[in-house]
């Protein structure tokens, strides 16, 4: 509880550098490594999790979405895929497998063929430990430029099953009375565009698409 604590103290810490207080230049693009959270632009709430399991389904740990921006629970870190991390700092590009890994848990967002608990469609859930999970922890990211941008909003299909991280507004009752449910569907449509808001975005160390050292 207590490294915890610390852990949140010192990203408030951090996010006083975040782009959302500081340049344009800085907040151009989503990194590798950065810390954020992730808006649903259609229903207004952010990708959330919390030690609170399904009680159907895999019993898995549950996400969900919460309206509130100030909620701790909502930051993940975005990664590479599993056993080829991405350099921090290097910009996402579209198109690219990333893994997004809730900060306060260590668990993975997942997806797998159980059906979610209000809507029936696909579940989605927060899996593994430390970060490490499996091949069902990995996301495309679905954006219209080469890279990333902070301004865009964006798509996560799912590697595994071909579907969408979606909110369409399901409400929880007791004990996480009125969160939305977070699932998957194989159709793209308004309900799973999300967009980077508040957190701790890594600054490139050079301009997308330039040549890097070890790479002269």
């Amino acid at each position: 509880m207590l490294s915890a604590g610390i852990g949140l103290l010192l990203l408030g810490v951090c996010c006083l550098w975040c782009p959302a207080q500081g340049s344009e230049e800085e907040a151009e693009y989503v990194t590798c490594g950065s810390v954020v959270k992730l808006l649903n632009t259609r229903h207004n709430v952010r990708l959330h999790s919390h030690d609170v399991k399904y009680g159907s389904g895999s019993g898995q740990q549950s996400v969900t979405g919460v309206e509130s921006s100030d909620d701790g629970n909502s930051y993940w870190r975005i990664r590479g895929k599993v056993n080829e991390d991405c350099p921090r700092g290097e910009p996402i590009k579209c198109g690219q497998i990333i893994r997004l890994t809730h900060v306060n848990t260590g668990k993975n967002l997942h997806s797998h063929h159980f059906s979610s608990p209000l809507s029936n469609n696909q579940e989605v859930s927060a899996f593994g430990d430390n970060g490490e999970g499996d091949d069902l922890d990995t996301w495309t990211v679905q954006c219209g430029d080469s890279v990333w941008e902070r301004e865009d909003a964006v798509r996560f299909k799912h590697v595994g099953t071909n579907a969408y991280l979606t909110i369409t507004g399901e409400q929880y009752s007791h004990p996480i009375r009125g969160q939305r449910e977070v699932h998957a569907m194989t159709n793209a449509n308004a309900h799973n565009y999300w967009k980077a808001m508040e957190g701790v975005f890594i600054k490139p160390s050079l301009p997308p698409g330039a040549a890097r050292h070890d790479e002269l």
